[in-house]
């Protein structure tokens, strides 16, 4: 997608854990999205993955913030496995996009899934394929796949980080079967909790999100990709995540009872709003 050429900025953020450098989230006209701006090259934006604290390339446990990540993450593994059971058909082959370390596939495989991963991270993608019996491919393997391939398509808090929307959605298409199914986990720059801390907004990452979706931005993202919309699903734990880190992000130290209690009325504002923290978005191949 083309920037603005006139930038109508929505909100000026900082790069909290990495560079501390400052971006302008600018809105896109077309699709009601944000966009980071200015957006670092292809060849510079791994530089800001560059972080021990990039906890989705980790498997720490160093402290009770981490900890507590990895025993929620568990529970949300099992979620996710319901929700592919959900829609699968009988031959079960996933693609999970952004795979991290790995334990997505490492649930599904040992559920009876086929499964292949992408991982542009060599350390996050070398821990996942110690787990996954070497299923994990390097991001440029995406578009060597062979099209109508697989059933399931993932991409659980991956979509805002990829440079070239238009091209991802179209191979994403072309790699589904008939009737496949693509599932998008995004954070949502509408719920309260984004309300509440503003530029301190954890789920903003800038620069590493690119992208900053609402629901109507999925919606016609899918539109125009000719990709049919079935349902969203809320991630309620994802309001106490980012809640938390937020109160980092704005006073320099992790607040646990203040970010407890902005993640609890974001979940329950969202109950008549919909606005949920983050969102998952099924589509199916139309």
């Amino acid at each position: 997608m083309s920037k603005p050429i006139q930038r109508n900025v929505y909100i000026k953020v900082k790069d909290h854990s990495v560079s501390q450098e400052d971006f302008e989230l600018v809105f896109n006209d077309e699709f009601g999205l944000l966009e980071t701006f200015p957006q670092p090259s292809v060849e510079t934006l791994g530089d800001y993955y560059k972080s021990e604290d990039y906890i989705s390339h980790t498997d720490a446990k160093r402290n009770f913030f981490e900890k507590v990540y990895h025993y929620v993450k568990e529970i949300a593994l099992k979620k996710k496995l319901r929700l592919i059971n959900s829609v699968s058909n009988n031959s079960k082959i996933l693609l999970d996009v952004g795979c991290g370390t790995g334990d997505f596939l490492q649930v599904a495989g040992n559920s009876g899934w086929n499964i292949t991963g992408i991982e542009p991270n060599e350390e996050a993608r070398h821990i996942a394929n110690r787990k996954t019996n070497n299923t994990v491919l390097d991001a440029d393997q995406l578009f060597k796949l062979e099209a109508g391939s697989f059933d399931v398509i993932t991409l659980w808090h991956v979509l805002e980080h990829l440079p070239n929307l238009d091209k991802h959605f179209s191979v994403f298409k072309k790699l589904l079967k008939s009737e496949g199914t693509l599932i998008i986990a995004v954070p949502n720059y509408k719920s309260y909790d984004a309300q509440v801390y503003k530029e301190f907004w954890a789920a903003y990452d800038a620069p590493r999100h690119l992208w900053h979706f609402n629901q109507d931005a999925i919606k016609q993202l899918a539109v125009k990709s000719n990709m049919k919309y079935v349902k969203t699903i809320p991630m309620k734990f994802d309001a106490f995540y980012v809640s938390l880190l937020s109160e980092k992000y704005k006073s320099g130290k992790m607040n646990y009872f203040q970010g407890f209690w902005n993640g609890l009325l974001s979940n329950f504002k969202a109950k008549s709003s919909g606005e949920y923290s983050s969102l998952i978005y099924v589509l199916k191949k139309a």
